[in-house]
């Protein structure tokens, strides 16, 4: 295939997957020619989705009967099978419909990438998440391979102690997200299929409906988890602002209570996630990034 991956697929892969993201992707052309053999129709690749996504290529191409696609390619680190479970099991509702699967790749619905619901005034933005990310919250399938919220929060913990200790200035705020965990980990009822990464890029306007999701990370447990991550989208904007830190908490408030979310988990998973990402991003060099969401999450 004659074409180069995004940059940004290139740097995340990296930062993610190390030496195996290298490997992936020099092999990326005939795993690519393997993904359209699969789908089992001809596909026309019309171009590459620019700049893309972190974890995956999408090619944006045309079926054999006309009908527009997209086609997802993506390392099996990225867990594409738990991504193909989670898509098919909402079926369309609230999401991205799952045309065929192959080996590493999964054919969806085309959706308008360039139209997420980052293009909508804030207010509005928030509004359409809010009905958007409710769609998804249903019991999971009998017998599904997902993991929990616990299960993947612990594994998370123990690259944000190493962090505080090698910054003690950080040692407060991480002290206070993991205890905040701990809290919400061993008080929690709700097992409902979750998004995993849900916000406002990750929903993208349609033809079936006005906005659909895509991206899924899944897993089970809290919706208040899940709400976290949109809790601090448009962060840059936050931080520039003279109130954001007032606009922050008002997000949790407003957040919580139009879609029935205790006020003080969605707090807790707020700070705890904000950490840990902040953390992370600092870990792999991405300092601006790290910066801007521990200042976010000082404020909580």
């Amino acid at each position: 295939m004659g074409f180069e991956p995004p940059q940004r697929l290139v740097r995340a892969l990296g930062e993610s997957y190390g030496d195996s993201a290298a490997d992936w992707l020099a092999h990326l052309p005939a795993l690519t020619e393997r993904a359209l053999a699969s789908t089992g129709q001809k596909v026309t690749v019309d171009r590459v989705a620019a700049p893309g996504g972190r974890s995956s290529l999408v090619l944006l191409v045309t079926c054999s009967d006309g009908t527009p696609a997209a086609l997802k390619i993506a390392p099996s680190e990225a867990a594409p099978e738990l991504e193909q479970a989670a898509l098919a099991h909402w079926n369309g509702w609230g999401a991205v419909r799952l045309v065929s699967t192959g080996p590493g790749a999964l054919l969806l619905e085309r959706l308008h990438p360039e139209v997420s619901l980052r293009s909508l005034p804030e207010a509005k933005a928030l509004l359409e998440a809010a009905g958007t990310v409710r769609r998804l919250w249903v019991e999971p399938p009998a017998g599904h391979g997902f993991e929990t919220v616990t299960e993947r929060t612990a594994r998370r913990t123990e690259p944000m102690r190493a962090f505080a200790a090698a910054d003690p200035g950080l040692e407060p705020l991480v002290s206070a997200a993991l205890a905040a965990r701990a809290e919400l980990v061993a008080d929690s009822c709700e097992l409902l299929l979750l998004h995993g990464n849900f916000r406002q890029s990750k929903v993208l306007a349609g033809e079936r409906a006005p906005w659909l999701t895509v991206g899924p990370e899944p897993l089970v447990g809290e919706r208040a988890y899940d709400l976290a991550r949109l809790v601090r989208d448009r962060v840059e904007d936050l931080i520039a602002s003279p109130g954001g830190a007032v606009t922050a908490r008002r997000r949790i408030k407003k957040l919580a209570d139009s879609l029935d979310v205790d006020r003080e988990r969605l707090h807790g998973w707020t700070l705890f996630r904000a950490v840990e990402s902040g953390t992370r991003a600092l870990a792999v060099g991405r300092r601006q990034e790290g910066e801007l969401t521990l200042e976010f999450a000082s404020w909580l």
